[in-house]
C-alpha cells in the first residue's frame, strides 16, 4: 500500500469544477492567505470515504502524502493520520506527534488545522507539558492556528488556561483568521467551562481585543449583553 495508491483513488473522483470553486474559497490567488495552494475538486465526506480504503496506509506513506503540494493529498493523509492515532499506543502515537510538528508546512491551510490539531497535538498533550504550544504561538499564521486549536481538546475537558493564556498572547495579531480562530476558543470556553472565566478576560483586555475576535467570543451571549459588549458598555 502505497501514497500513489491514495492518489489514484483521490484522482479518480477529482472535479475540475469543485477545484475552481475549491481555489477562490479557499484564497489561493496571489497575496492571500492560501497562494500556491493546488485542488483537484473533491468533498471532505469523499476524502474520508477513501482514507477508510488506505486506513491502515504505513505511516512513511501517509507523510509522504502529507508532503504533496494537492491540497485533497494532505487533508486525506492528516484524515489517515488521526485514525491511526487514536488506535496507536503511547509511543506510536510520540511518534505521530512529532512527525506532524515536523511537517507543519504542508499543514497550511484552517481547514487542515481545524480538522487534525486538536486531535492530535491536543491529544497529545492533554496530559503533558504545553510548552510547545507557544513556540508554535510565535511562528507563522498556521502554526499559530495550530496552538490554539489544540486547546480546544483541553476546553473539551474542562481546562481553559492555555487558551487564555494564548488569547492574550494573539490580541495583538493583525490577520482576520487569527481573531477568528481566538474568539472561537474563547466562545467555547464560556460554553464548556466557565461564563464567568470568559467575561472575566473579555472584562480585563475589552479596550484590545479585535472586533472580529469580539463577536465571536459573545455569540452566545443574550442579546442585550452582546450588544453591550459591541457598544463598549459594560462594567468591569
Amino acid at each position: 500500500m502505497k501514497s500513489a495508491d491514495v492518489k489514484r483513488a483521490l484522482q479518480a473522483r477529482a472535479s475540475k469544477e469543485k477545484a475552481a470553486i475549491y481555489q477562490r474559497f479557499f484564497k489561493t490567488g496571489k497575496g492571500e492567505y492560501g497562494e500556491g495552494d493546488v485542488f483537484i475538486g473533491l468533498a471532505v465526506p469523499e476524502q474520508r470515504n477513501i482514507a477508510k480504503q488506505f486506513k491502515d496506509l504505513p505511516l512513511p506513506e501517509t507523510i509522504k502524502l502529507l508532503q504533496s503540494k494537492i491540497h485533497e493529498h494532505r487533508l486525506t493523509a492528516l484524515i489517515i493520520l488521526m485514525e491511526q492515532f487514536k488506535k496507536a499506543d503511547e509511543k506510536k502515537q510520540k511518534q505521530m506527534y512529532a512527525l506532524y510538528l515536523n511537517n507543519t508546512q504542508y499543514i497550511n491551510n484552517w481547514d487542515l488545522i481545524d480538522l487534525s490539531a486538536p486531535r492530535i497535538v491536543g491529544a497529545y498533550l492533554l496530559d503533558k507539558p504545553r510548552k510547545i504550544l507557544y513556540q508554535l504561538a510565535k511562528g507563522n499564521l498556521w502554526e499559530k492556528r495550530i496552538a490554539i486549536l489544540a486547546t480546544f481538546t483541553f476546553i473539551h475537558h474542562g481546562e481553559s488556561r492555555d487558551t487564555l493564556r494564548l488569547a492574550k498572547q494573539y490580541l495583538g495579531e493583525t490577520h482576520d483568521l487569527s481573531h477568528k480562530a481566538t474568539g472561537w476558543a474563547l466562545r467555547e470556553v464560556g460554553k464548556r467551562v466557565s461564563e464567568q472565566e470568559l467575561e472575566q478576560f473579555l472584562q480585563k483586555h475589552y479596550k484590545s481585543i479585535p472586533r472580529t475576535t469580539l463577536r465571536y467570543a459573545i455569540e452566545r451571549f443574550p442579546e442585550q449583553k452582546r450588544q453591550a459588549y459591541l457598544k463598549g458598555a459594560i462594567s468591569s
